[in-house]
């Protein structure tokens, strides 16, 4: 069977604690747990068109984007990735109202132990998808403010302490030891007790969400498939794990090529 169209990131949701994930291709979504054991291939055709304004590019940039609108979106600004960067309050983001859509509303910040312990943030609106994303095993919300800002000067602060990096290759290999995340909050929110209180930051008394993903077998050595280098991937799909499928024959990192327009045959 073939399906076809353009990519994008995977979408994610859990059910009874395993990660369930469907890909989106044109106006489909395919349900990629229901593959994972089988021989897969996907092939790119050479078109990738801008996500946003529909328009054919010769590169994706910043996940899906032409060059113009990367330049011009405020969600492809440097703010995205250094939130403690936002410049909303300056008039100068580059389009206020998604601004004040997006990054003006409640924000999480968590600790995710993925490939060890990190601290990282997220709408709260995006739990628990952000953790899978990010092939976390395990998550834990700590503090709840009010904007994108403080919870990125939170972040800042925290990484004092604690990484905010994924280890990508170990995470693959599930090579990930058991870290107690609530002792580590209590130890971390005493560290910064005093931004706490001048963020007017909520501390959050909830239990570590534990995470499995739909993996057979996990990779021992990475190799990273790339749609540019190699048009036509294949091999069977062992697994899929934050925005990877695991294949016998290399990883793929979906999100990387998104707005890539892919056949996929099963």
């Amino acid at each position: 069977m073939q399906i076809n169209g353009l990519i994008a990131k995977i979408h994610a949701h859990l059910n009874s604690g395993v990660a369930q994930y469907q890909l989106p291709m044109g106006d489909k979504l395919l349900t990629m747990n229901d593959l994972v054991g089988e021989q897969i291939s996907l092939e790119f055709n050479g078109e990738i068109v801008c996500s946003n304004c529909k328009k054919r590019t010769n590169k994706s940039y910043s996940q899906g984007f032409c060059y113009p609108c990367c330049q011009r979106l405020a969600r492809c600004d440097l703010c995205i990735m250094r939130p403690e960067t936002c410049h909303h309050h300056l008039g100068t983001c580059r389009e206020p109202q998604w601004g004040l859509d997006n990054c003006f509303n409640p924000h999480v910040v968590y600790l995710a132990n993925s490939s060890g312990v990190k601290v990282g943030i997220t709408r709260k609106s995006n739990i628990p998808s952000r953790w899978i994303d990010q092939g976390a095993i395990a998550a834990l919300p700590i503090l709840e403010v009010s904007n994108r800002l403080k919870s990125g000067q939170i972040e800042i602060a925290l990484k004092d302490y604690v990484n905010d990096k994924t280890n990508w290759r170990k995470m693959l290999k599930n090579e990930v030891e058991y870290i107690d995340l609530s002792t580590t909050r209590d130890a971390l929110l005493k560290k910064i007790s005093h931004l706490i209180d001048a963020l007017g930051a909520i501390v959050l008394d909830n239990e570590v969400l534990e995470i499995n993903y739909p993996v057979v077998e996990y990779p021992s050595k990475i190799n990273s498939l790339n749609f540019d280098k190699t048009p036509k991937i294949e091999g069977v799909l062992q697994g899929i794990k934050g925005q990877y499928l695991l294949l016998d024959t290399g990883v793929l990192n979906i999100r990387k090529f998104s707005s890539y327009h892919i056949t996929l045959a099963y």
